[in-house]
């Protein structure tokens, strides 16, 4: 027994713009990442005036910042190729999942009595 049965007469979509955007996620990913990762090195070599602490909260609260920004960039960047994925999916062969045979009558069964 086959555990997937195509749909007999169902003709395929061709691939989209989704394959496309599935083939640029990683560099995307990998790009962005560095992109927003890049001002929280050049911050450091940036002259701050103030005192040790004063600057040093100042770089913390920019890596903050950056990280909630890249964090944001992959779960855009996941969620798009979630996306993706299943408009691929879609897009592919249909399947039939175990028929399900109904007793096919004209007419209901007559009413059960109740018994004395």
């Amino acid at each position: 027994m086959n555990a997937f049965n195509r749909l007999p007469g169902f003709t395929r979509t061709p691939p989209g713009k989704e394959r496309k955007v599935i083939r640029m996620l990683p560099m995307i990913f990998l790009v962005g990442t560095l992109l927003l990762a890049l001002p929280s090195l050049f911050v450091r070599f940036f002259p701050w005036d103030g005192t040790e602490t004063e600057i040093a909260t100042r770089i913390l609260s920019f890596d903050i910042y950056v990280i909630s920004l890249v964090i944001l960039h992959w779960t855009v960047v996941v969620t798009v190729g979630i996306a993706a994925f299943i408009i691929m999916v879609m897009k592919g062969p249909a399947y039939v999942a175990d028929p399900y045979h109904l007793d096919e009558t004209d007419t209901p069964d007559a009413p059960k009595k109740r018994g004395n």
